[in-house]
């Protein structure tokens, strides 16, 4: 398990941001359209911020080779911000944890490892995507450690595309298939594992995205409060948690699109 630690004197304003879910096949008009909301929300975007994106931007991903107008125009607007100042880092997810060095490129962000954790006027904040928490899930941790099997992932991209994207679907379909069978309990964290992971990196603040229930919970760890910060998905509107310059307020936002 990968960890990176950064430590800065000055800390920028921070934004956190996960389970887009961008997708070529959107619902037609008359639906929210999450293309058009995450780049408007992408030009309010302050100068020399910096934009953290936990993981699933995309609603599949199977290879940087695959090259639709969607992922151009995310790959423009990304790398427009670079003209802003604008750092943006990216933790894979469980839908696109096969977006690569190629893509992440064309939009001058820096891939993270799964595990990260940033330090902040004497805090430390651990961030990651998520779905390494849910632990009571063995079903699908039994899948991650598969698909997450690097030998498997350059087999997978050796294939031609259309068998890539009828697996793809497979997958996707099996999932939601699945997941309306399991309790929302088994697919939500552990809290355990979430004090473990804390109390390993000797975190105070935790950030995470996956789970799709935005809420910020404070808790006692070893009698010391920590807090954990969870992003919501983008399918009803913006969401994003925002750090403020220099401070380890976090503050969650959740509007409906304009």
């Amino acid at each position: 398990m990968l960890l990176l630690r950064v430590s800065r004197l000055n800390n920028p304003v921070r934004y956190f941001i996960a389970d887009i879910h961008l997708a070529d096949n959107e619902p037609a008009s008359g639906y929210i359209n999450i293309t058009a909301g995450f780049l408007s929300f992408l030009d309010t975007l302050p100068d020399n911020c910096e934009l953290y994106i936990l993981g699933d931007l995309f609603d599949y991903w199977v290879g940087d080779d695959v090259k639709t107008n969607l992922h151009y125009q995310i790959a423009q607007a990304l790398q427009a911000l670079s003209k802003r100042n604008i750092r943006k880092y990216f933790v894979h997810g469980n839908r696109d944890f096969l977006l690569g060095k190629k893509y992440a490129q064309q939009c001058e962000m820096t891939l993270l490892p799964e595990i990260n954790c940033l330090s902040n006027q004497g805090k430390n904040i651990i961030f990651l995507h998520g779905d390494l928490l849910c632990i009571d899930d063995h079903q699908y941790q039994n899948f991650r450690k598969v698909m997450h099997n690097k030998w498997l992932q350059k087999l997978f991209l050796f294939l031609p595309l259309f068998i890539r994207l009828k697996i793809a679907a497979k997958l996707r379909k099996k999932s939601s298939q699945h997941n309306q069978l399991k309790s929302e309990n088994i697919m939500d964290v552990n809290q355990q594992a979430v004090i473990e992971m804390m109390v390993k990196h000797n975190a105070d603040i935790m950030v995470h995205g996956h789970t799709h229930k935005p809420a910020v919970h404070h808790f006692q760890i070893e009698g010391n409060t920590a807090t954990r910060a969870v992003l919501g998905a983008w399918h009803d509107g913006v969401t994003y948690i925002k750090q403020a310059e220099n401070s380890n307020t976090l503050e969650l936002y959740n509007h409906s699109f304009k």
